[in-house]
């Protein structure tokens, strides 16, 4: 039986991007490129489209005919080319995670900043169990009760990127002041828990709150929500735009400072942080009345 092609990760398409900035910079075609490692074009090809594993010791030697000896560069692409077929404790869960959310989390598990602006819902790392398990509800309109719980479930184990032992993930997240306005018919309690998780959260230095105020200027959020995610070392952000029915990636180091951009004036914008906080718990001592 043939060998079944390996199916895009994120983290290959991003291997895969970076190699190919390296050698276009270094003014080599694929077919330049792949001779002088004695390779065939299509071989190069593949793994700058990600359809294709390599090797951390043929990214080392690819990175030497482009001229890149940088140990802090070369570490990070050999990392991606080891990471590229790891499996995450996600995989557990492939029956209900999507691929393309599936390749979010490992984006999440790779970086060290996340920047986020959400002006619909608390952002999925700084929610509770029960707000997660209602807004999942709510969206997932073609999921069963069951699904809904799993996917609850592994919005809270993501969480754990915020603690981990190796580098805590840095949150900076801007949500506007209408979604700390949803209420819950039914579990009445869920917003007014949601409110004092994020007064709580705030205290951890790696975790950075804006309130957008109802009355802000305009600023480019009218566009919709996204999330910015950061990378150690000369790995280039990822953006992702999230909708009803999967995710889009931006990856192109253009349209990332884009967003990069819109999210500064963003934050210019917003209210400051204590005010932030301040007004959050104001809304959650009200919520107790």
């Amino acid at each position: 039986m043939p060998n079944s092609r390996p199916v895009p990760t994120v983290r290959r398409r991003r291997l895969g991007e970076a190699l190919r900035r390296y050698r276009h910079a270094a003014g080599l075609t694929l077919d330049t490129a792949a001779e002088k490692l004695d390779w065939i074009g299509p071989k190069l090809s593949r793994i700058e489209t990600a359809n294709a594993h390599v090797r951390p010791v043929e990214v080392a030697k690819l990175l030497k005919v482009y001229g890149i000896d940088d140990p802090v560069v070369v570490a990070a692409l050999e990392g991606l080319a080891r990471d590229s077929r790891k499996q995450g404790w996600w995989q557990t869960y492939s029956g209900i995670v999507a691929p393309a959310y599936a390749d979010y989390i490992s984006l999440e598990s790779d970086a060290d900043s996340v920047r986020e602006f959400a002006p619909l819902l608390i952002p999925g790392l700084l929610q509770t169990a029960a707000y997660a398990r209602e807004t999942i509800a709510a969206n997932a309109t073609t999921r069963s009760p069951e699904e809904v719980a799993a996917l609850a479930e592994v919005r809270q184990a993501r969480q754990s990127v915020l603690t981990r032992p190796e580098g805590a993930l840095k949150i900076w997240a801007v949500i506007h002041e209408a979604v700390l306005h949803q209420r819950f018919a039914v579990r009445p309690n869920t917003m007014r828990d949601q409110l004092q998780r994020l007064v709580d959260i705030s205290e951890m230095p790696n975790i950075t709150l804006q309130i957008l105020p109802l009355d802000a200027t305009p600023h480019p959020g009218g566009a919709g929500a996204f999330s910015l995610v950061g990378f150690p070392g000369p790995m280039p952000d990822v953006v992702l735009l999230e909708n009803l029915i999967g995710a889009t990636y931006v990856e192109g180091v253009g349209e990332v400072r884009t967003y990069a951009e819109a999210f500064e004036r963003i934050v210019a914008t917003a209210l400051p942080t204590d005010d932030s906080l301040a007004l959050i718990a104001r809304m959650e001592e009200r919520s107790r009345k």
